[in-house]
Formats: structure tokens, sequence, C-alpha cells
């Protein structure tokens, strides 16, 4: 019977996560000195979330959703699997009076467009929204069936 509700909200939460490394992103956009590697600061590097379906395999969903048990749980939702770094080069700008430009006089910014990020937040915000509008009618239609035996 809740089993729609739990879906929802597992989609809700890796949305909801997927929404705060967007906004760390943002956030960075012009962080020079984001983390210290072989003792030198390096910019710092967008993240990405990585998701997948709770139950990976293909032929166990399918099973479950042809076999004769009507109990038996078909899917489980969405999970986060990791969060990854891109590895896409770092922007160079040439800035000779920066305090962390190099001997070039180039600075190296984080690989964050803003742009990329505002249509990745748009679509994470509508599904976030799409998982709700789910969520209530799921709702809803539990109440109506509660409504059914008065």
């Amino acid at each position: 019977m809740f089993h729609s509700l739990n879906i929802s909200s597992s989609a809700l939460t890796a949305q909801r996560l997927r929404m705060d490394t967007i906004s760390s992103n943002m956030a960075n956009v012009d962080t020079t000195r984001g983390r210290m590697v072989d003792g030198q600061w390096q910019p710092y590097r967008r993240k990405m979330v990585v998701m997948q379906p709770q139950d990976t395999s293909f032929s166990s969903i399918f099973n479950k959703a042809v076999s004769s048990k009507s109990n038996e749980k078909m899917h489980n939702g969405v999970k986060v699997s990791r969060i990854i770094e891109d590895q896409t080069p770092y922007r160079a700008v040439f800035d000779p009076v920066h305090p962390d430009a190099d001997e070039d006089g180039y600075v190296y910014y984080p690989n964050v467009d803003p742009l990329k990020e505002m249509v990745d937040l748009v679509g994470t915000t509508r599904s976030y929204e799409a998982n709700v509008t789910v969520l209530n009618a799921t709702k809803g239609m539990l109440m109506k069936a509660l409504e059914i035996g008065k």
C-alpha cells in the first residue's frame, strides 16, 4: 500500500541531494583554492550526482513483475550511487596581478559553468515537483480508499 510513497520519497531525497550539489557548484564558481594537492592549492572541481535504480537487475525486476506474488515489490525507487568530480579542464584566465596567478600570469578557475548549472537546476526542480505531485496524488487516492469503507 505504501510502496508508491516509498518510491516517490526516494526520488525526492535523490533530487534534493542533486539540488544541494548544484548549489555547492554555484557557490564555488570562483573558488581558486578548493583543496590542497601535493602542497599546491587546486581550484574547486564541479561535482555531479550519479543515480541508479535501487534494484538494478532487469531480470529481477521483470521476474517480480510477472510473478504471481502480488505482495512482492517490483522495484524500490532510485538511490544516489556516488558523487563524482567533473574532470573537464579548469578555466584559465590571464590575470598576472591575482595572488593565485602562476608564473605565466594565468589564474585557474573551477570548471563550473553557471549556465549549465542553472539548466541542471531547472531540470532537477521539475523532477522534484513532479515527484511531489505523485506523492500528493497517491495520498489522495489512499484517503479516498479509506472513505469507501464509511
